[in-house]
């Protein structure tokens, strides 16, 4: 393997900004450039281009010095060869003028136990993303998205023919009709209510047991992002707003979602589950959800760290609103 890309905190975010987990991408992603063909051919010719794999979803891992784990880098030839063509090819970006490719591989056997066995293992990116650096989290993040977006708009949705990739990756378009098609992501927007002293959350009743978590719902077309958080606190929870702070957003793979993180405040603290989405409210005090994400009650559990809800929550005990 190549050994990790070295990340500092001023290269992997220069804005003032809460990051989430999934987010500060470090890669330049020379969107300005990528649609050359022939500066792309350059980029993976290059001995010193690295490469990763992702595998079903899966990245591609190795254990890293201080006992974590790290992206298992490979030589851009290689990831070259295993895409063996471009439609599963990406160009990722570049770091420190380093390009970094991925390849997507959806073989039923795993890779690790083959062509690629002794380097690395393939693991499920929620279950290692707080395990890895935060930049290789939102790294194998992006290419995660990327290909779950390859995977699922082959065909034009004008005409209904195979389309082909383009600009690394990065766009596709249809030889029949011309149409050019571009990685979609869906806004959601995720809040945490509160009036007064005390914050509101809910559960459904797939959530393991105990589980309580932030609100949340897709933005609908000609919808601010206001209106939408009032919208789903009303559906959800028979909740009246009467302001919106903004906290942060989470690029969510899963398979395309942005999380905008809010703070709400509402008119009372009453409120009544839909039964439909949310099957059971709860409203807690500071002092509760502080006990709550510390992981002190006993008949409530928090979202994990790696959830913008984890986050909302903190925020909320910490800084009030």
């Amino acid at each position: 393997m190549t050994g990790a890309l070295q990340h500092d905190r001023t290269s992997v975010m220069a804005l003032d900004v809460f990051q989430n987990t999934f987010a500060g991408n470090p890669l330049d992603r020379a969107s300005d450039r990528r649609s050359k063909p022939e500066w792309i051919a350059e980029q993976l010719a290059s001995s010193e281009a690295l490469g990763l794999a992702m595998w079903n979803g899966k990245p591609f891992i190795e254990p890293s010095k201080d006992g974590g784990l790290q992206i298992a880098y490979l030589p851009a030839k290689l990831v070259e060869q295993l895409a063996a063509g471009p439609e599963r090819l990406l160009f990722m970006g570049l770091w420190q003028g380093t390009a970094v490719f991925a390849v997507d591989l959806e073989d039923t056997a795993d890779p690790g136990e083959g062509p690629l066995q002794g380097f690395g293992k393939f693991d499920d990116l929620r279950a290692i993303a707080l395990k890895v650096p935060a930049p290789d989290a939102a790294i194998l993040a992006t290419a995660k998205q990327m290909f779950e977006w390859r995977r699922r708009h082959k065909h034009c949705a004008v005409c209904g023919q195979p389309t082909q990739v383009m600009d690394g990756g990065w766009k596709r378009k249809c030889p029949s009709c011309e149409a050019e098609h571009f990685p979609r992501t869906d806004p959601v927007v995720i809040m945490l209510p509160f009036h007064g002293d005390r914050c509101m959350l809910g559960r459904q009743e797939r959530w393991p047991p105990g589980m309580f978590s932030a609100l949340a719902g897709f933005l609908e077309p000609g919808e601010s992002i206001e209106e939408a958080c009032a919208r789903e606190l009303s559906e959800e929870a028979g909740l009246r707003t009467r302001r919106v702070r903004y906290h942060s957003t989470q690029p969510w793979p899963y398979p395309s979602s942005l999380m905008i993180g809010l703070l709400a405040e509402v008119e009372d603290d009453e409120g009544t589950p839909d039964q439909a989405e949310i099957s059971e409210i709860r409203w807690f005090t500071r002092a509760e959800a502080r006990d709550l994400i510390d992981g002190k009650l006993e008949d409530a559990v928090a979202p994990g760290k790696l959830a913008i809800a984890h986050q909302l929550i903190k925020a909320w005990v910490e800084d009030g609103a």
